[in-house]
């Protein structure tokens, strides 16, 4: 973790960067790796601004929001609770190129780091930007909040005990969903199933959709980067239409 982490603030730094974004899931682990994350980062003399337990689209929309250099999120995305790892990002919020990842791993390997004196320490500052994410959602022209009020919709929401399950009901709250049912929703990290949310797995969730007489059921993984939907009917609408249901929506 330290040598991937300092392999990446190099380059970023050979590019003159000040500032990088910095969240995480809610894996165990999580605030362990982050600690070895950020601690080497400012050694290195990058000002790190941390937006804690956040969704990846979240750190995306940050980078770009606070004009950062980079950003890392700490996530073993959909893996099982004893992996960790780290998700890269460029200065737009995208992931790193192939080109610049070959680099880092290249540095990596070299073990060659430069650390500043103690006075050019980077520095921590500490921000959440979920209610940034939220209000951009709000805004934009295709969602139509008060159709979604109207319909009174009742959701159930599997957030598989990571950071879904602060993020997600929040977003539903702000657009007027009137019940939202959570399930797995206390971000502990420790996850009540296989987090990757493929039908199989999500089998309490198609239950307490037809339990609860649900419009909806909404699953996602540790970091919220995926997406799967259950009909009212309690039958999942597959992971892979999601995308494609969104941009014919649009």
């Amino acid at each position: 973790i330290a040598k991937f982490t300092l392999a990446f603030g190099t380059i970023l730094k050979q590019k003159n960067a000040k500032k990088i974004v910095i969240g995480r899931d809610a894996r165990i682990s999580g605030e362990m790796v982050y600690h070895i994350v950020v601690g080497n980062l400012m050694g290195i003399g990058l000002d790190v601004i941390d937006i804690g337990l956040a969704t990846t689209p979240t750190v995306e929309m940050a980078v770009v929001a606070e004009e950062a250099d980079g950003g890392i999120i700490i996530t073993a995305s959909h893996n099982p609770k004893q992996w960790n790892a780290l998700k890269l990002l460029n200065n737009k919020g995208e992931f790193i190129s192939e080109k610049v990842g070959q680099d880092v791993l290249k540095r990596a390997q070299s073990g060659k780091f430069e650390f500043v004196d103690v006075d050019k320490l980077g520095k921590l500052s500490q921000k959440d930007f979920l209610q940034a994410h939220i209000d951009a959602i709000l805004k934009l022209p295709y969602v139509n909040i008060e159709a979604i009020k109207a319909k009174k919709l009742k959701v159930v929401v599997d957030a598989v005990n990571s950071v879904g399950g602060i993020a997600v009901p929040a977003l539903l709250k702000a657009l007027g969903v009137e019940v939202i049912h959570e399930l797995n929703c206390e971000p502990t990290g420790k996850f009540a199933h296989n987090p990757e949310p493929l039908s199989e797995h999500l089998s309490s969730l198609c239950s307490d959709v037809k339990f609860h007489k649900a419009d909806i059921g909404i699953a996602v993984d540790p970091d919220v980067d995926r997406l799967a939907l259950i009909d009212e009917k309690g039958i999942p609408f597959g992971e892979e239409y999601t995308l494609v249901a969104v941009a014919d929506y649009v």
